[in-house]
């Protein structure tokens, strides 16, 4: 008979060592030709963005003949910022700072009023319903889509037989209507409202008034920036209907009073104030841009209310 040897392994106390396995290779993403697209595109918006402002905060540095004797992206030997705004400010025995403040009125009582109407009419649109809802949301819809220019002009016959043109209500109460901003709330109070919270609120006891100021308000406080936003632009930006509402120039906007100092230098002795004009057009779009990085947080949610279902 034969037998077989086995060989048994003895313990050496180390454990056994394990293979090591090499990891996968994974390749690395390759950006796709569309992707590059897309970059190069955004890339080009962004330039086309920027560029306007770039030139606008240098130019503001420069005096009236540096602007003709300079590059216009590119800094003059002479920088005249501060006295630009100095200037600014005074000349014209200071009309400037009246411009200003008609702004600031309009844009407190016309975009703040129309806020405040554009909350009311959405929460309601969302949260009641009542004989003749669909036949709102269309009107509301079509007064989206006519731009504001097409009224101006039915609007100036209206206010002049009411005898209210050449006056700040000229301006103030168009302002007061804003369709988007309406739609816009009646969209994000439709999500943003839980119809169990206002029905607990309403067993509780609480008023409608009661539940809107301290129940819905606080939930709409993203949507409501949104719209303030979006209409305090619109006021301090617009030039139309002050135009056509307007003569006396002490009720002047910012827009329609840069926009005078502009087309000094075209009537006949006339001062060219370009510099002033620039500057000018600097301190007007300042505070606009610090209320969109103030309250950007607010507004970029506004925005994506509605987006997502549940």
């Amino acid at each position: 008979m034969s037998s077989t040897a086995t060989t048994v392994a003895r313990p050496t106390g180390k454990p056994p060592a394990t293979p090591r396995l090499r990891p996968p290779r994974r390749n690395a993403p390759r950006r796709s030709p569309r992707s590059i697209l897309l970059t190069a595109l955004t890339g080009v918006v962004l330039l086309y963005s920027l560029l306007p402002l770039l030139w606008l905060l240098i130019s503001a540095t420069k005096s009236q003949q540096g602007l003709a004797r300079s590059f216009g992206l590119w800094f003059d030997g002479d920088f005249a910022l501060w006295d630009n705004i100095v200037e600014t400010f005074t000349y014209n025995d200071g009309v400037f700072g009246r411009w200003l403040l008609n702004t600031a009125l309009y844009v407190v009582v016309g975009a703040g009023g129309a806020t405040f109407l554009a909350v009311l009419g959405g929460y309601a649109l969302a949260k009641f319903d009542f004989p003749g809802k669909r036949a709102v949301f269309a009107v509301v819809i079509g007064a989206v889509a006519v731009p504001g220019t097409a009224l101006a002009v039915p609007t100036f016959l209206m206010f002049s037989k009411m005898g209210l043109t050449d006056t700040p209500w000229a301006v103030i109460i168009p302002s007061l209507i804003s369709p988007f901003g309406l739609y816009l709330m009646w969209v994000f109070a439709t999500e943003a409202i839980p119809g169990e919270l206002m029905e607990a609120a309403r067993i509780d006891g609480a008023s409608e008034v009661r539940t809107f100021f301290q129940v819905a308000l606080p939930l709409l406080a993203p949507g409501t920036v949104t719209v303030l936003l979006f209409t305090t632009v619109a006021t301090w930006n617009n030039y139309f209907l002050p135009l056509i509402m307007l003569k006396n120039p002490d009720w002047y906007p910012l827009t329609l009073g840069l926009d005078s100092w502009n087309k000094q230098a075209a009537t006949a002795g006339g001062e060219a104030v370009f510099n002033l004009v620039i500057t000018g057009s600097l301190l007007t779009i300042a505070p606009l841009i610090a209320a969109f990085l103030l309250l950007q947080k607010y507004w970029q949610s506004g925005l994506a209310a509605g987006s997502v279902k549940e």
